[in-house]
This record gives C-alpha cells, structure tokens and sequence, in this order.
C-alpha cells in the first residue's frame, strides 16, 4: 500500500504543478480561454489559489521524501482536499458538472494519500 500512496502522491503532485503553475504564471486573458471560472475571481486570488497547489504539490513529495517533517505530506493532502471542495462548489454554481468530476477524482486521490499518510502508512 505504500507503493500505490507513493504513486498518488507522483501523480497529484504532477497534476497540482502543472494547474499551479498555470494559474501562477499565465495571463488572465489566457486563463479565461480553458478555465472559465477565472472570470469571476480577482487576478490575486487566481495567483494564490495557484500558489497553494504549488506549494501542496512540493508538499506531497518533499517530506516524505526527504523525512523532513514528514507529518507536512498528508497536511498538504489534506488541504488539497479543502481545495477541491471548494474548487467543486465554484463549479456547482457555474453549472460545470465536467469540472465538478475532476474535481471528485482528485478529492477522493487527496483524500486516500491523507488518511494512508496520517494513518496505517505514516512515514
């Protein structure tokens, strides 16, 4: 089981660089063209939101890679968690049920890694 967490942890960590740096680095103008949502939200907010899952993707390797406060893996999990629950509630009230699945799958990922790191397989 440890092998299958560290594979989701790869996975969720790719996932959240490449949208995090998307949203960190990329002109509005480019972001409304794939992410519509951004339409409704300040440009800082965009940055920070893009920031957090940065942060969260360094989150879910570095620690446990390193064994440099490993208990930091399943907090950055856990608050990708709260990101996507908050991600699928912004798509719920547009209508955006695609996005809303996307946002389920990467929610219920996060979610094994933080109870699997907090839990039975803790580093």
């Amino acid at each position: 089981m440890s092998t299958v967490l560290w594979i989701l942890q790869i996975l969720l960590a790719v996932a959240f660089v490449a949208t995090g740096l998307l949203k960190a680095t990329q002109p509005r103008e480019r972001l409304e063209s794939f992410q519509p949502w951004v339409e409704e939200f300040p440009t800082r907010t965009i940055r920070l939101i893009g920031v957090a899952e940065l942060l969260a993707a360094l989150g879910l390797v570095l620690p446990a890679a390193t064994g440099i406060l490993p208990v930091l893996t399943p907090l950055a999990a856990t608050g990708l968690v709260v990101v996507m629950l908050l991600a699928a509630r912004v798509h719920a009230r547009r209508g955006e049920r695609q996005a809303i699945v996307v946002n389920a799958v990467l929610l219920v990922l996060a979610a094994v890694v933080a109870w699997g790191r907090f839990g039975p397989y803790a580093l």
